[in-house]
């Protein structure tokens, strides 16, 4: 690479393969690629999963027991054999200058053949003392050959390319060496990384990889987290901007008539978030640009209240709203929850006598008869049907719609891509509905910022008066489980009514886990914990009609005890209900048992959730305390967020060439904020990036068209 050459953009190291370095083989080649490294741009952004600090490294004689430490130290020996339960168990010895430490591993077969005698490895984890000697159990090994420095990146090895950290350490310092002389491009305006305190590009790349000191590291880290999150925000942003320039919408009149006599007509008071959130919607739908609105609220919060509005305010201007939910209870529940709502509603038509007619609101679902359905897809072709609620059904083939006006969607991460731009392309021709899409799985705000930034954003962070807290308790073994039967029992003898969920529908053999149809027989059969009590079973392979019935009955109070899967997990609304029981509980995630355990508490009555079995992990341990500990929606998914890190929030996103190699959603929120707000500040003073064109085609480069399309129709 002759210097005098323009600096290297990333797609100049893109265009570079790996094989054109040094001491590159075509079986090293075949192996980098192997981890999806095929450039000198993928090399460089092959980033180390920590580092060395030889400044802190332990000597064998100085450990002290139940600190985590690491230790550089030669392998002195080691073999493997089988124990009584037919695990691996490799053992092996290792040493330093001041003394011995006996290492153990199970379940890691692979490790004999790397830890040869003569080997120097090093060593993370805790020492403990077993039989008197000094012992480490499943230490993380890292194999880093002669490698030396005060700091030593470690990159992820793989066992099956055979890539050990020191020849991805060797390959990267030649890329880095053969980038010299003409130096890597910065694509960031000039007085932006100075602003933010951060180093130039190529200073960042050489500080990731052969920092001279761990806070050399940090600041690298930042400056590469940063670009990864600027990129992502300045195509969100740019695609909201392009849909409110070039999407038109329909204006509907604000002020309307009759959301203000729906909210006034309703048996309680709205909380201030219910209405601080219907007044922006309101705002939204006044615009010429369709309404792109993320509406986010706790268990319990009245968003259904919220989206009704939004779909009046649709009638009101003449046209029809849709409601889609992701399953058949869901989508009955709603139906049937606005229905209550709504009562005997009218709606103005000029074509009657009185100048009103009854509003129209109908449900349509895979599991209605065929001439109810086409009673219901007849009404909204010709626009009798003012609002319709349903499943999937609403996108299905041939369905036509007068004037769709306004889209609710709920439990929006449920639905793929193509099905919410499906139902937003039933719209008027070469007009696009307003969009309202609603999840009950609180968000972190720098998730939702990331996930979700081409959207704008309502967040109900306030819970209806009369909604108790639910108290939550963990029952471990026999004793505790047999005192849940009790309380269940207890419950339903003062006249209440009792969930107890399960997280398969039949036995496996695989996972020793409560099955809803076992749980079923052994608590509603002869001598059974329930027995005498009217219990009855729902999961998703009973036929629909026969699970509305169940439903049905319950609601009417007909049944006692539901046993279910988590298929009412969302939306099902029983106020009766005041005992939450899930089996298991340490198999769901946090925000699966915070969905389950808001459906009790939905009335005055005082509600229970009881989480029964063992944690098998740390992390399912954990999640069940946080249920313990706490009831706010919010705080448990910045644990969760927390516990299982970004990769389940992003979904989708997270997969593909622009994953989030560096930038964590938990650790750098303050970064999260800083990118949007400099990508604001960059598109206000140059929307279309003409100014700063190696950002944009960074942007194009990294973000690639299946992620813009995934950015444009989500």
């Amino acid at each position: 690479m002759p210097a005098g050459d323009p600096p290297l953009s990333f797609r100049d190291l893109d265009a570079i393969g790996v094989e054109r370095l040094k001491n590159l083989g075509p079986k090293r080649v075949a192996a980098l690629a192997e981890l999806e490294i095929r450039s000198v741009l993928d090399l460089l952004q092959h980033y180390p999963r920590r580092y060395l600090d030889r400044t802190r490294q332990a000597r064998i004689a100085d450990l002290a027991i139940d600190e985590e430490v690491f230790v550089v130290a030669c392998v002195e020996r080691s073999a493997s054999r089988r124990t009584r339960r037919r695990r691996t168990l490799v053992e092996a010895v290792v040493s330093d200058d001041t003394g011995r430490l006996k290492l153990v591993f199970f379940n890691q077969p692979w490790l004999e053949q790397s830890l040869s005698v003569g080997r120097t490895v090093v060593l993370h984890g805790r020492p403990s003392r077993y039989q008197g000697a000094l012992q480490m159990t499943n230490p993380v090994v890292d194999l880093v050959g002669d490698r030396t420095g005060r700091v030593i990146a470690v990159y992820p090895q793989s066992e099956k390319t055979g890539l050990r950290t020191w020849q991805i350490a060797d390959h990267v310092a030649n890329a880095l060496d053969r980038c010299e002389a003409r130096g890597i491009a910065d694509p960031l305006p000039a007085e932006l990384p100075a602003r933010l305190k951060l180093p130039d590009r190529h200073a960042a790349l050489a500080g990731i990889h052969r920092p001279e000191t761990m806070a050399e590291s940090s600041r690298a880290r930042q400056r590469l987290m940063f670009d990864e999150l600027l990129r992502l925000q300045l195509r969100l942003v740019q695609r909201k901007r392009w849909l409110e320039r070039n999407t038109a919408g329909l204006s509907h009149p604000s002020g309307g008539e009759l959301v203000d006599r729906f909210v006034s007509g309703l048996p309680f008071r709205l909380t201030d978030a219910q209405q601080r959130a219907i007044s922006v919607i309101a705002e939204d739908l006044a615009k010429p640009h369709p309404m792109h609105r993320l509406l986010q609220g706790d268990v319990g919060a009245g968003k259904t209240v919220v989206a009704l509005c939004a779909l009046l305010a649709a009638v009101q201007g003449g046209h029809q709203g849709a409601l889609m939910a992701p399953t058949e209870v869901l989508a009955e529940q709603h139906h049937q929850t606005m229905v209550k709502l709504l009562g005997d509603f009218s709606v103005p038509d000029e074509s009657r006598l009185t100048a009103t007619r009854p509003l129209r609101m109908e449900l349509l679902t895979a599991s209605l008869g065929a001439a109810e359905r086409r009673s219901a897809a007849q009404g909204l072709e010709c626009g009798q049907v003012d609002i319709v609620v349903g499943t999937h059904a609403l996108i299905s083939e041939g369905l036509q719609y007068r004037s769709l006006g306004v889209v609710v969607i709920d439990e929006q991460h449920r639905f793929g891509v193509e099905q919410r731009a499906v139902l937003r392309a039933r719209g008027p021709r070469s007009v696009t509905p307003d969009l309202l899409v609603m999840t009950a799985t609180p968000i972190p705000r720098t998730a939702a910022m990331t996930v979700y930034g081409d959207l704008d954003m309502s967040t109900l962070d306030e819970l209806p008066a009369g909604r108790v807290r639910i108290a939550t308790s963990w029952a471990r073994g026999p004793l505790e489980e047999a005192q849940v039967w009790a309380a269940v029992r207890a419950a339903v003898a003062e006249g209440r009514q009792a969930y107890v969920v399960c997280p398969l529908i039949e036995d496996s053999e695989a996972l020793d886990v409560s099955s809803a149809a076992q749980t079923f027989k052994r608590l509603s059969g002869e001598g059974g914990e329930l027995a005498g009590l009217r219990v009855g079973l729902l999961h998703g392979r009973i036929p629909s009609v026969q699970k509305e019935a169940t439903m049905s009955l319950f609601r009417d109070h007909q049944l006692d005890v539901l046993v279910s899967t988590t298929v009412i997990e969302v939306g099902v609304d029983v106020a009766n209900a005041t005992v939450m029981v899930v089996m298991d509980a340490g198999r769901f995630g946090i925000a699966q048992l915070h969905q389950l355990r808001g459906r009790v508490g939905r009335a005055q009555f005082a509600s229970s959730c009881y989480l029964v079995g063992e944690a098998a992990t740390p992390e399912a341990e954990a999640r069940l305390r946080a249920l313990v500990d706490s009831d706010d929606g919010f705080h448990l998914a910045e644990v969760d967020l927390d516990l299982r890190g970004e990769g389940t929030i992003m979904g989708e996103r997270q997969k593909g060439r622009n994953d989030l190699r560096l930038a964590s959603l938990r650790r750098d929120k303050e970064w999260v904020e800083k990118a949007r707000e400099i990508a604001v500040e960059i598109l206000d003073d140059d929307p279309d990036l003409s100014r700063h064109p190696a950002l944009a085609d960074e942007m194009e480069l990294l973000l690639d068209e299946r992620e813009s399309e995934f950015l444009l129709k989500g």
